[in-house]
């Protein structure tokens, strides 16, 4: 394939659409988000082990490679299970657009310490991807969204202050994952990201308040193992995305190609209808991922190895 990454890229994009489509369905049905995080990190072991199958069983055991794996894996199950806690601090309206930004850590970090570069079509996807993103992200505001902003400054600024993390360890993770790509294999990366993520769990049994009402039948922890198999095999694929492809590129097509999808399925499938904003934003991302999909890579720069 001339361009390995974009398909690998175009596969995390559609299963994270998909998932994201339905990912609340469980705690809809009374199974905690605390729970579904245990779900997913259970969800990350059969792609782990395809993946480590793929290279015949060989872990990467050096100091490098462990370090490297291991601030891959707990930027990224760290942020989510912070995530948790500022959904219940702060308003979510607020929240989610100020963790889309992700991209914008990755992008700065790849082009300051990987020297990457893009020609004027790639840098005006990664312009229009990162004006979509917060738009995804954007509800009218009103008189409920207003009261609870209010109520959670008053409380202080915990929320957002969670969100400011979160969006830092996301997009630090993007570029770990790509600087991890120069001496690891995909396959090890993403083995320690779910050896990370496993090793969270105890953390978030310890959050759940397992005295309420708990769904643990089909529309609990079966509905959450269905969506989340997504989420897992979108993150391995998002690996081998970054290994054959530019952080730069690969970060704004996934965080804006997502979204599209999700709007896509939601619209068809769960007959929900987007406000102007959203509109206005899948129209952008669309531009922005067909850009970013018809980059020259013959322009670019090639990075240090």
């Amino acid at each position: 394939m001339k361009k390995p990454w974009l398909i690998y890229a175009l596969i995390t994009t559609g299963f994270w659409g998909v998932w994201g489509a339905f990912a609340e369905f469980p705690t809809r049905h009374g199974f905690p988000e605390t729970l579904v995080y245990v779900v997913w990190a259970l969800t990350m072991i059969p792609p782990a082990l395809y993946a480590m199958q793929r290279v015949s069983w060989r872990v990467l055991r050096d100091p490098k490679s462990v370090l490297l794996g291991s601030l891959i894996g707990l930027t990224g199950a760290g942020g989510q299970m912070l995530l948790f806690h500022a959904v219940h601090t702060g308003p979510t309206y607020l929240i989610f657009p100020i963790i889309a930004l992700s991209p914008v850590i990755t992008i700065a970090l790849s082009m300051l310490f990987l020297k990457e570069r893009v020609t004027k079509v790639g840098a005006f996807g990664v312009l229009l991807a990162l004006v979509a993103l917060p738009l995804f992200n954007y509800s009218p505001g009103g008189g409920a969204d207003t009261a609870t902003a209010a109520a959670a400054g008053a409380q202080g600024v915990s929320w957002f202050v969670y969100a400011l993390i979160i969006l830092l360890a996301w997009g630090v993770q993007g570029y770990f994952m790509k600087l991890a790509n120069n001496s690891m294999d995909a396959e090890n990366i993403f083995l320690y990201m779910t050896i990370t993520s496993l090793a969270l769990v105890p953390v978030a049994l310890w959050m759940t308040d397992f005295s309420a009402h708990i769904e643990y039948g089909w529309q609990g922890p079966g509905l959450a193992a269905i969506t989340q198999i997504l989420n897992a095999v979108g993150a391995l694929t998002l690996v081998y995305a970054f290994r054959y492809g530019r952080a730069l590129v690969v970060a704004p097509l996934a965080n804006a190609g997502a979204p599209i999808i999700t709007a896509i399925v939601s619209m068809i499938v769960l007959a929900v209808m987007p406000n102007t904003i959203t509109v206005i934003a899948i129209a952008l991302a669309f531009l922005a991922a067909a850009l970013l999909a018809l980059e020259p890579e013959e322009k670019l720069i090639e990075q240090p190895v």
